[in-house]
Formats: C-alpha cells, structure tokens, sequence
C-alpha cells in the first residue's frame, strides 16, 4: 500500500503538469540562486519562470529541506 504524499510535494504532480518540467528541472533551476532566502527563491521561480506563488513556495520549501537550509 502507498502512502499518501502530504505537504508542499503534494503539488508536485500538478506543477509537473501545468508547467510541462519535471520537479528535478525546478531543483536544478534553484541552484541558481541557492544562497538566496527562501522569498527570493520564490520570486525567482515566479519572476523568471511564471511560476504561481503557491507552486513556487512549494518547491522551495522541498527543496531547502533537501539540502539543508
């Protein structure tokens, strides 16, 4: 039996369709600006790649856990 995915990984299946990239393009895309705090990370996701905030704030926060920031 599979657990149900909870919390910010929740929207990954609806970001890796609306925006048409997988979650490993978004990691990678953030290393760009990995020193950043996490707003800025997700003004980057928005302004740069026209990211809604939501999704944005989502990957940022799974993405800042995963390497330790």
């Amino acid at each position: 039996m599979t657990e149900k995915v909870t919390g910010p990984a929740s929207y990954f299946p609806s970001i890796e369709k609306k925006y048409g990239q997988p979650i490993d393009y978004w990691m990678t895309q953030l290393d760009n600006v990995r020193d950043a705090k996490h707003m800025k990370q997700v003004a980057y996701l928005k302004d740069t790649h026209g990211m809604g905030h939501g999704h944005a704030n989502a990957v940022v926060a799974v993405y800042r856990q995963q390497n330790g920031l």
